[in-house]
C-alpha cells in the first residue's frame, strides 16, 4: 500500500439497479446500514435499489440517498473485513453527492445526519428542477476555455453554463433545454461530441437557486464537526479550512460548478498516489485515469472487491 491513501465516493448518475445486493446479502453490517436509512426515510432503499424499477431509482429524491447508503454500506463492510481503514488516509472527497459521504468519514456529520440532510437535498432539486426545466449536456474532446465560451455563444440570454469540470477533456454544461440545444448544435459545428445525459435538471447551474436557499436553511440547523482529515470541496477544489466553510459549501455546490478535477489534482499534489472509490460504478476511476495516470485507483462496488482484498 503506498504511503498515502485516499477515499473518494461516487455521486449521482452512478446508480443502477441491482447495486449493493451481493453485499446486502453477504454482510450483516450492511444490512444495518439499509435498515437504519430505511428508518430515517421512510424509504425501503434495499428493495429500490436492488428491485427498482430503474424510474425510481433514477429519480433524483431517491437515487441521492440510495447512492449515499450504498457507499456508506460498502465502507462499513471494507472497514469491518479490515480492508478499508479510514484512520490511516491522508484525505478524502466525492463528486458532488459524494462529498456527503466524504464528510461522515472525516467526522463532520455521522451517517443519519448525511442521511436527512440529502434526502431534503434531492428533494429540494427536484421540485426546483420540476420548476425550473432544464438538462445537462457532456462535451468531450475540448478544454475549459472553449466550453466557456461556447455557452456564451448559445445561451441568448437563458442559463447556459459549465456545471461539472470532471477530467481533461469532459466537461459538463448546464441550463435550459432550448440554450443546451443550441450549445449541441455549436459543438457539433465545431466537431466535439456532446451527449444529454438523463437527469431531472440543470444540476449546479443558477436553475438549482431555489434549492440551494433551501438546503442551506436545513444545514443551518444541523451541527457540524471540525474536520478530522482534509476533505477536498467541490466548489473551490481545495481542502475544507473548517466546518463554517462547509456549511456554505454544500448549499453553494447545489447552484455552483463543481471541481472535481481540482479536486483531484488538490489530493495528487499532496503526493496521495493510492485511491479507493468506495461505492457503485467505476465513474471516478475512469476520471481519475484522464487526470494523472501516476495514479491508482481501486473501485470498491461489490462483494468481489473484498474477496480479492
Amino acid at each position: 500500500m503506498a504511503d498515502k491513501v485516499a477515499y473518494i465516493f461516487p455521486g449521482q448518475g452512478a446508480q443502477h439497479v441491482g447495486m449493493a445486493r451481493d453485499v446486502h446479502q453477504a454482510y450483516q453490517c450492511a444490512r444495518d446500514v439499509f435498515d437504519q436509512a430505511a428508518e430515517l426515510t421512510g424509504i425501503d432503499l434495499a428493495q429500490v435499489c436492488f428491485d427498482g424499477p430503474e424510474e425510481r431509482l433514477n429519480a433524483t429524491d431517491i437515487s441521492q440517498v440510495a447512492i449515499l447508503t450504498t457507499s456508506m454500506a460498502m465502507l462499513q463492510v471494507g472497514r469491518e473485513q479490515g480492508f478499508l481503514d479510514p484512520g490511516t488516509i491522508s484525505a478524502t472527497g466525492g463528486l458532488s453527492l459524494g462529498e456527503y459521504t466524504a464528510l461522515c468519514v472525516a467526522g463532520v456529520m455521522d451517517f443519519a445526519e448525511a442521511v436527512k440532510l440529502v434526502q431534503k437535498r434531492g428533494q429540494y432539486m427536484q421540485e426546483t428542477a420540476d420548476a425550473n426545466p432544464g438538462t445537462m449536456l457532456v462535451l468531450r474532446g475540448t478544454d475549459e476555455q472553449t466550453v466557456e465560451q461556447l455557452c456564451r455563444q448559445a445561451c441568448d440570454g437563458e442559463v447556459l453554463w459549465p456545471a461539472n469540470y470532471n477530467c481533461p477533456g469532459q466537461i459538463v454544461a448546464s441550463g435550459t433545454k432550448p440554450a443546451c440545444a443550441r450549445l449541441a448544435e455549436l459543438a457539433q459545428q465545431q466537431q466535439i461530441p456532446t451527449i444529454e445525459l438523463r437527469v431531472a435538471g440543470a444540476f449546479h447551474s443558477e436553475l438549482m437557486t431555489q434549492a440551494s436557499r433551501r438546503l442551506a436553511q436545513a444545514l443551518a440547523e444541523v451541527k457540524l464537526s471540525e474536520p478530522r482529515i482534509p476533505v477536498a470541496c467541490n466548489v473551490t477544489g481545495r481542502y475544507y479550512r473548517d466546518s463554517q466553510e462547509v456549511r456554505e459549501n454544500l448549499a453553494k455546490q447545489v447552484n455552483n460548478p463543481v471541481r472535481w478535477q481540482k479536486c483531484m489534482e488538490q489530493m495528487i499534489a499532496d503526493g496521495i498516489e493510492e485511491y479507493y472509490e468506495i461505492g457503485p460504478g467505476k465513474v471516478l476511476a475512469g476520471l481519475a485515469r484522464r487526470i494523472s495516470r501516476a495514479i491508482k485507483v481501486k473501485s470498491v462496488n461489490s462483494q468481489a472487491s473484498f474477496d480479492k482484498a
